[in-house]
C-alpha cells in the first residue's frame, strides 16, 4: 500500500531522510535542517517537529521538492 501525502508525520520524514544519506546539521527553534547530495548537488530539507502531528499535504509537498526526490520515490 502506497503512502499519502497526508501520512506523514517528522519522525517518519527524519527516519526517511537518514536511510537516504541526510544528515542532521542544525536546528532552529521547533525545525530541523538536514543536508543530503542528491545527483551531485547538495540539498537542505527544513522539517517543523510538532508534537508528532501530521505534517499537512502542501508542507509535505515542499520538503520533497526541497529534497531533489522524487515524489514517486517518496510514496512508494
Amino acid at each position: 500500500m502506497s503512502r499519502g501525502l497526508n501520512n506523514w508525520n517528522a519522525t517518519q520524514i527524519i527516519r526517511f531522510l537518514k536511510h537516504n544519506s541526510f544528515t542532521h546539521v542544525h536546528t532552529r527553534g521547533s525545525h530541523f535542517y538536514y543536508i543530503g547530495k542528491i545527483d551531485g548537488k547538495d540539498r537542505q530539507v527544513c522539517v517543523p517537529v510538532h508534537s508528532g502531528a501530521s505534517i499537512h499535504p502542501k508542507t509535505m509537498k515542499s520538503i520533497i521538492i526541497q529534497s531533489g526526490l522524487s515524489e514517486k520515490f517518496w510514496l512508494s
